[in-house]
């Protein structure tokens, strides 16, 4: 079993940094589906109050109940201060979406013992693994 495809199975909470309420942006399409899917969805974004009904948060530290997955839809730049939050919540995994790489936080989150997957989609594994469209 993949790591995309284990974290997929195990986990439900998402908590997605960056979520937008804009349909267009890829942090919602992405969202939405995972939602349709099952999963529980945690928007984590300063700037929006709801997104896909749910109640959003301006940091992960805020988030009042357990987070699983750390799904990051923000600049390589951001990703250390992420993965530090991660690691404060006891968030199981890291999830860098599509063009989303940093190796030395990526180390870090490892190193904790957090799952960790850079330059992927969730949809798009979730699809390829789980036979979606």
């Amino acid at each position: 079993m993949s790591l995309e495809e284990e974290i997929l199975r195990k986990y439900r909470t998402v908590a997605v940094v960056g979520l937008s309420s804009n349909a267009e942006r890829p942090s919602h399409r992405v969202a939405r589906y995972l939602k349709q899917q099952g999963y529980r969805i945690i928007p984590v974004n300063p700037r929006e109050m709801e997104v896909l009904g749910e109640k959003s948060y301006p940091d992960l530290c805020a988030v009042e109940e357990p987070i699983e997955v750390v799904g990051i839809f923000r600049e390589p730049k951001a990703v250390p201060r992420l993965v530090a939050q991660a690691m404060y919540v006891g968030a199981k995994a890291v999830w860098m979406q599509e063009g989303i790489v940093h190796e030395a936080a990526a180390a870090r989150a490892r190193r904790a013992g957090m799952a960790v997957v850079m330059n992927h989609c969730m949809m798009k594994e979730h699809r390829r693994i789980m036979g979606k469209g």
